[in-house]
């Protein structure tokens, strides 16, 4: 059961603290902090087991010490914005995190569960009881609800559905009905609208009987009666023109809307290619149904981030304090592909037995080639899946691209060959050995730049993740062709 703090009893500080937004630096020093006082508490708590074994008292005791480090704690806690708590959250052990968790004020629940992680949100929620959790969603918006509802039990979903409005429970459902990854998954639906024949004077009085903006608003989107969507208003524009101009007059009508079946990162882009703090969403009628701002769009590039840089490693979000099980569930699979192809590149090298054994020269040079030929072919690789992240390659530009990255392979490689042929030929001392080296290497690093374009086009063009596995896939080629065209040559020319 998770007891959490309703309100906080004691001192009077506690009580009335005002969260604060901290730097990377502090938040850090924040998790530190915390991290002192849990071990502080631990440490106490075992000697006073110890030193008490027996005795009566030893309960009341440890009781008085924990409760002396709780309130230390939520002191700490609870003057930290919840987007700092949860980065807290997120880097303590589960059991670490659950006390944590315990000792956050109630109100902050809601707004912390959004800013965790999936992995951590979906740890505290199993340990809230069904008070708790109705507690922590009856403040939410329709759409902040549908980005927890996934997570929560089905039946505090129906629950929290009773306490909305008609119109707020059309909206959740609506939100609700959209895939994840879509622009429907992350709109919003406060927005202000306004008519088109009305003039600034009266838009102005209308936004001074609201008790505030809705975050994010640069601009007022203008409708007519069917709601559909007639163009965009700034609050620049609003704010600098005489009131009594009437809004169609001041409008744009050249506006970037989004559908709701948009991809999201399709629209993170658009935002970052126009500079956009918002923008509205219509649906097929051109009704306007909800808004995009600059805050869902950073969420989605950052996740979109961490996905790929995870996905070129073959793996997926895990609890870096999840059990072990978990863990050797989701590296073992891309672990296990990386040892047969390694295999094979042992299988390959090793036909070519007689070769080594005769210039043992061949084993310590053979790795360099296979070690560029990867480099080379994972440096275009990034390239390109940075590229159809953001859409710039087409049908239309594949060819000349994979033709630029021969060109730049083959001068880059030219200069690498030559360091690499010096120092075969100094360790060697035969001018074939450094031929062989150079052309195999030269050779190898187109065959890596090719590749590193085809694998995750090909991946993108049959729905894959381009980056999920591809660097595994480029390792297992440069490595075996690697070892096959140098020690092939070397068979060739040097026996």
């Amino acid at each position: 059961m998770n007891n959490k703090v309703k309100e906080i009893e004691a001192p009077e500080a506690v009580m009335v603290t005002i969260p604060r937004r901290l730097d990377t630096e502090d938040a850090q020093l924040a998790l530190e902090r915390i991290q002192d006082l849990l071990k502080k508490h631990a440490l106490v708590e075992n000697l006073v087991r110890r030193q008490e074994e027996g005795d009566e008292q030893a309960d009341i005791v440890e009781g008085l010490l924990r409760r002396q480090h709780e309130v230390e704690l939520e002191h700490t806690l609870n003057q930290l914005h919840p987007a700092d708590i949860a980065f807290i959250l997120e880097s303590l052990p589960s059991e670490q995190r659950r006390l944590i968790w315990s000792l956050v004020n109630a109100k902050y629940d809601g707004d912390i569960l959004l800013e965790v992680d999936d992995w951590v949100r979906e740890d505290l929620i199993s340990s809230m009881n069904r008070e708790d959790l109705l507690a922590a969603t009856e403040d939410l918006d329709a759409d902040e609800l549908a980005d927890l509802a996934p997570d929560l039990p089905a039946d505090i979903v129906a629950e929290v559905q009773k306490g909305l409005t008609n119109e707020e429970r059309a909206q959740l459902l609506e939100a609700m009905g959209y895939p994840e990854g879509t622009v429907g998954a992350i709109m919003d639906f406060e927005m202000v609208r306004v008519r088109e024949d009305v003039s600034l004077e009266v838009v102005l009085r209308y936004l001074r009987r609201l008790e505030e903006l809705p975050d994010h608003t640069d601009q007022i989107f203008v409708v007519d009666r069917q709601d559909r969507l007639q163009g965009v208003l700034s609050i620049s524009q609003l704010l600098v023109n005489d009131p009594d101009t009437n809004v169609k007059d001041v409008m744009k009508t050249d506006y970037l809307s989004l559908k709701p079946n948009d991809d999201d990162t399709d629209a993170a882009s658009a935002f970052e290619r126009y500079d956009l703090v918002s923008a509205p969403v219509v649906n097929r009628q051109n009704r306007l149904i909800g808004r995009v701002t600059i805050a869902d769009m950073v969420d989605v590039i950052r996740e979109d981030s961490q996905e790929q840089d995870l996905s070129r490693a073959g793996l997926h979000e895990e609890d870096i304090f999840a059990p072990v099980v978990k863990a050797i569930k989701n590296r073992s699979p891309w672990l296990l592909i990386n040892l047969c192809t390694a295999s094979t590149a042992a299988v390959i090298a090793s036909q070519f037995e007689g070769t080594v054994s005769h210039i043992v020269i061949l084993a310590f040079l053979m790795s360099i080639v296979a070690g560029i030929g990867g480099n080379s072919g994972n440096q275009t690789m990034t390239m390109v899946i940075r590229a159809l992240a953001v859409g710039r390659i087409t049908s239309k530009n594949f060819t000349s691209l994979l033709k630029r990255e021969f060109i730049v392979t083959i001068l880059v490689g030219f200069i690498g060959t030559i360091v690499a042929a010096g120092f075969s030929w100094a360790i060697s001392g035969s001018f074939k050995i450094a031929l062989v080296m150079a052309t195999a290497m030269l050779c190898n690093m187109l065959i890596g730049a090719m590749l590193g374009v085809l694998i995750p086009i090909f991946r993108d063009k049959f729905g894959k993740d381009p980056a999920i596995g591809s660097s595994v896939l480029l390792t297992f080629v440069t490595d075996s062709l690697g070892f096959f065209i140098f020690l092939g040559l070397a068979s060739i020319f040097l026996l």
